[in-house]
């Protein structure tokens, strides 16, 4: 006897996200649900109160996400009996790789993330097990400052310099190259995908907590929340440009 079970793809795209980035993995979920076309060109997305439960995410959550989304021009809002939050006719053109023409080349990708994430963790392990300086603590105090009030045009380059300041105050030369380098390759990937508000000040908060741990010696929990805020990044640059 054949079985009445239907395997659906939305089960698999709209299951739990995790709690360290649920802003980042809401809007990767729901950009993948477009992309793939599970929910497709004019169609309605499942309605909030579902979709918050099936995502494991309070509403407030949800609807910046999708509030992002609908910035960035991939779905719109109606209102009234027949309302709901719908995707788009004609979506946005997928992006373009750093200005050369190319379409974003999914290996690549993940090589700059992955480079990343080993040199980012791996710089605020280092840093926080270090005997820091009153310089090295004023510096990485200064740029974690300058981050948490630059404004959205100039987020991206004080972020840029917070995370190299980790990876200067570690001591090593060859290490804060490294990660100039790194920063370079991601912050093209970036340059490709709009500033969505609640992901800075996520971004934010995982800042200081990262520079909380560095300061304080606790090398474990700046190797911790450094790999959660690399991986919020990564939720949304795999959305985007994936």
């Amino acid at each position: 006897m054949e079985s009445n079970t239907v395997v659906n793809a939305g089960d698999a795209l709209f299951r739990p996200v995790r709690a360290g980035n649920a802003f980042e993995e809401t809007v990767e979920r729901l950009l993948q649900s477009i992309r793939l076309g599970v929910v497709g060109a004019g169609d309605r997305l499942p309605p909030e109160r579902e979709l918050s439960e099936r995502l494991g995410v309070s509403r407030v959550t949800l609807r910046e996400a999708i509030r992002a989304l609908s910035d960035a021009g991939y779905v719109e809002s109606r209102r009234g009996r027949y309302g709901g939050t719908f995707v788009n006719e004609n979506l946005p053109a997928p992006p373009e790789h750093a200005g050369d023409g190319r379409k974003m080349d999914a290996a690549a990708l993940e090589d700059a993330l992955s480079l990343r994430y080993v040199l980012e963790t791996g710089a605020a392990e280092m840093a926080a097990a270090r005997e820091l300086t009153p310089a090295d603590r004023r510096h990485l105090a200064d740029t974690l400052a300058e981050t948490s009030t630059a404004g959205l045009a100039d987020y991206r380059r004080k972020d840029s310099r917070l995370h190299l300041a980790i990876a200067e105050v570690t001591g090593s030369g060859s290490l804060t190259t490294a990660m100039a380098d790194v920063r370079m390759r991601v912050n093209q990937l970036l340059d490709e995908i709009p500033l969505l508000e609640p992901n800075l000040e996520h971004s934010n908060a995982q800042h200081q907590t990262i520079v909380d741990a560095i300061l304080t010696g606790d090398a474990a929990t700046a190797r911790r929340a450094m790999a959660e805020h690399v991986d919020g990044t990564a939720s949304l640059l795999r959305a985007f440009l994936s």
